[in-house]
């Protein structure tokens, strides 16, 4: 930074009396500031000669015949005089005048040629304090003109780490009030606000004789809107468009996309959306007209309401600008607004998937419906799930009342009533259990035989289709071979008699009053379970998956050291949803029992040596969210001696209602037992006391009895992990000098799931040929705080001639398998001349 200093001054006048020529310089130094310091100073090649006011006829005479030889500095200390009263003023022509004033001092420090010193002087205000001087100082400008000075100034004024007006308009709008902008008083104080606006006008194309930051933004917002939208904006919008479209569309890209100022262009967007009232001046019937066009969140409510009408209408062959309804919903998931509106998005592409089986068929047969089912039947029950998941994320549900309404009829009458009775018909026929594996053989089919340690997770009414979310997650995993099978489960189709099945055993029974045993082991506790494994291998152990789920590692390695079988109890989704006070979570509860098992596998793999793993169910369930009607429910059963319940009935005599099926016990668990079980032809209910009606489980269906079985094998040794990404903080459209610094951020800290990554940064041309420097980047940092994690990089572009009109591109690879993870393009403007084109 420059300092008004000794050392300064006579490395500049020792440069200026180099030569052999004999100079004479007048340095008359107006505020005498340097009085008491000259008589220290010493020049290489010249003397220095003090002027006095009085004696100028003299020094005439002493220069001009006494000395001729030797090179003098003439200092004065007081202003050089008028023409006419000056005797040395024909001296003065063929020798030159020193200035040590701080414009000079900057001007020559920094490389500014002398044309540009007046945007200096104009300015010197802003050089009075060094903090600000040295902010200047570290933008390094290179190549300067009238322009870059000025975007200098701005930019040291904002405190930007590059010179850009781009970053400097960026800071302005994001980090201060429209109204009353702190920065705009700060340019004011040192003349720089005329040139802020001149600025915006020719990189922006915004013209206003009364300029302000809100109109500003209004005409970067509406330019970017009649860019996207199809057709014109709305006629009062119209003037404000701007012909420097693509800077524009730079710009807010920009802020759109950059995770630092993302919530700073919603809060832009929702200011100018009140401020031009956006919701009165696009109608719902212009959907079509939005699809590309992400500038408000109106938007995306009008393409929603569109959708809804549709989906309403049961017309799902409907598009918008040729794309489905899903597709739409992709497409503005990920556009900007995607993220606010992902849980609508995701609601009604489920119900577009409900909507479009509305006219559903299934076979006579029950190998053919379990076909079915496990091919793409399953996907209903998903996608009635995610529907009410992600409804229950929205806050306001009101506008998706009739939609909410047309899903709970064809999920009920069309899909379950259908499909219900037809399973339950080939059911309770000779080959009921004869078409897929049975639950009560579990540990003779999947466990038994197998030489490897394994852990059996028994996730409690962890039904076929959200076990297959799992093993479509786990598949995903590269560390990780899954297959899923299927299994019929026990009926009733419930945890005290389901737990039982998936023991090893050679007898199970259910006793007079009701209780369950597995070679005459009461096994309703974890003891009992425990006793039963053990019987079959004594190298087992039953645990809670609340016991283990937050183990640290050495005291997880216990448990599983030198253990053969370990079943693991996890109990997330009967336990949210046999609550008649949480049932309506158990959509939820299906999301975190995925992520819970997840989770576990993940740790006990990497931490306790075992690497197999099987994961299944006790039952499955039914869930409806309309509240269960009075003709839904089967009455008639209560003060039977019976186990009853809402979904079955074990009893010693069957019931013989309509609308009401029996089965022998015996012939469910392999016996000679001669209680019936019955239970509801289709997806109604017994009558009976208490709370609970949503969230049902323990009778014959598809979702109740069909279970799935993933059996799971991760990699020894390996751990799942991911590479630390970087990316652009700099917001720089133009590069405009040969030496440029640009901010990246190393997106995430590095830990034991997020590795350490060397990435190769530089330039190309739009045929591939590099244009700067490369630079390498290790991204190995661990700090929290994301601002840490920037860092600053220095690029040195070719000296070469750059076509204005042409591409080219800042890439980042991945150092280790030459991947491109990102490109962005720039345009080169590096100009030697004064191109300030105000």
């Amino acid at each position: 930074m420059v300092e008004l200093n000794l050392k300064q001054i006579i490395d500049r006048l020792n440069q200026e009396f180099t030569g052999e020529v004999r100079k004479l310089i007048f340095w008359y130094d107006d505020n005498a500031d340097f009085k008491d310091d000259i008589s220290s100073v010493e020049l290489e090649n010249a003397k220095i000669y003090y002027l006095k006011e009085d004696n100028q006829f003299y020094t005439k005479y002493y220069l001009e015949k006494e000395d001729t030889i030797t090179n003098y500095l003439i200092y004065a200390p007081f202003s050089k005089p008028d023409v006419k009263d000056n005797h040395l003023e024909d001296i003065l022509l063929y020798s030159k005048r020193f200035y040590a004033d701080r414009a000079s001092l900057l001007s020559v420090d920094l490389g500014i040629d002398e044309k540009n010193k007046h945007v200096i002087e104009k300015h010197i205000k802003f050089f009075a304090n060094k903090e600000r001087t040295q902010r200047f100082y570290d933008l390094e400008i290179e190549n300067f003109n009238r322009k870059n000075i000025l975007v200098g100034l701005l930019s040291a004024i904002c405190k930007t780490k590059i010179c850009s007006f781009e970053e400097v308009l960026r800071i302005v709008l994001t980090d201060g009030e429209i109204e009353d902008n702190k920065f705009l008083k700060e340019m004011a104080k040192y003349d720089l606000v005329e040139d802020f606006w001149r600025l915006c006008e020719q990189q922006f194309g915004y013209v206003d004789d009364n300029p302000t930051l809100e109109k500003l933004i209004v005409t970067l917002f509406i330019t970017y809107t009649d860019r996207f939208i199809d057709g014109e904006v709305p006629v009062p919008w119209r003037s404000f468009v701007s012909s420097k479209q693509g800077n524009i569309i730079a710009f807010l890209d920009g802020l759109m996309n950059n995770i630092m100022y993302h919530d700073y262009y919603n809060s832009l967007s929702e200011k100018i959306s009140v401020g031009l009232k956006v919701e009165n001046s696009f109608s719902k019937n212009e959907a079509e007209r939005l699809v590309k066009c992400d500038t408000f969140k109106h938007f995306d409510k009008i393409i929603i309401s569109w959708i809804i009408g549709r989906l309403i209408n049961e017309d799902v062959g409907a598009k918008l600008n040729d794309l489905s309804i899903p597709e739409l919903c992709d497409v503005r998931k990920k556009m900007h607004f995607g993220d606010c509106f992902k849980n609508d998005y995701e609601m009604l592409e489920n119900a577009y998937y409900i909507i479009s089986n509305v006219n559903y068929n299934v076979s006579d047969s029950l190998d053919k419906i379990i076909e079915q089912y496990k091919e793409s039947d399953y996907i209903i029950d998903s996608c009635y799930r995610r529907f009410y998941y992600s409804l229950d994320m929205i806050e306001d549900t009101t506008e998706y009342e009739s939609l909410q309404s047309l899903i709970e009829n064809i999920y009920t009458n069309e899909y379950l009533n259908e499909l219900l009775p037809k399973w339950n018909k080939c059911f309770s026929g000779k080959d009921g259990l004869n078409v897929i594996k049975l639950q009560r053989n579990f540990y003779r089919n999947f466990v038994n035989n197998t030489k490897e340690k394994t852990v059996v997770i028994i996730s409690d009414a962890m039904r076929y289709e959200v076990g297959k979310e799992l093993f479509d997650i786990m598949s995903d995993d590269p560390k990780c071979k899954a297959s899923i099978d299927m299994m019929m489960s026990v009926l009733p189709s419930y945890t005290r008699l389901g737990m039982a099945a998936l023991l090893p055993h050679s007898e199970l029974e259910m006793t007079n009053d009701y209780k369950v045993l597995a070679d005459n082991v009461l096994c309703n506790d974890l003891a009992g379970r425990a006793q039963v494994l053990k019987k079959y291998d004594p190298e087992s152990a039953c645990v809670q998956f609340d016991d283990i789920k937050s183990l640290k590692k050495q005291d997880l390695r216990d448990i599983f050291t030198g253990k053969q079988v370990v079943y693991v109890y996890h109990n997330q989704i009967d336990a949210r949803g046999d609550e008649s006070k949480t049932e309506d979570e158990v959509f939820n509860a299906c999301r975190e029992a995925v992520d819970e098992i997840k989770t576990l596998i993940n740790r006990i793999s990497t931490n306790a040596n075992t690497y197999r793993f099987i994961i299944t169910a006790d039952h499955g369930f039914i869930y409806k969210r309309d509240k269960i009607t009075e003709s839904d429910k089967i009455s008639g059963v209560n003060g039977k001696e019976a186990w009853i319940n809402r979904r079955f009935i074990v009893s010693n005599d069957a019931i013989n209602d309509t609308g009401v099926c029996n089965i022998g016990l015996g012939y469910i668990l392999g016996n000679d037992d001669q209680k019936v079980i019955s239970y509801p032809l289709s997806s109604n209910v017994f009558k009976v006391a208490g709370g609970g009606q949503n969230y049902v489980h323990g009778g014959s269906s598809p979702q109740e009895m069909l279970i799935p079985v993933i059996d799971i094998k991760m990699e020894k040794g390996h751990m799942e992990t991911k590479s630390v990404s970087i990316s652009l903080v700099s917001m720089i459209q133009k590069i405009t000098n040969l030496i440029t610094s640009m901010d990246f951020i190393q997106s995430e800290p590095v830990t034991d799931t997020m590795k350490s990554t060397t990435y190769r940064i530089y330039f190309c041309s739009e045929d591939g040929e590099s244009i700067s420097n490369e630079c390498t980047y290790v991204a190995d940092s661990r700090e929290l705080d994301s601002q840490k994690r920037i860092f600053r990089l220095r690029f040195n572009f070719k000296n070469m001639k750059y076509d204005k009109d042409k591409q080219y591109y800042l890439i980042i690879k991945d150092d280790k398998n030459e991947i491109e993870i990102f490109r962005h393009a720039v345009i080169m403007d590096i100009a030697f001349a004064d191109d300030f084109d105000f």
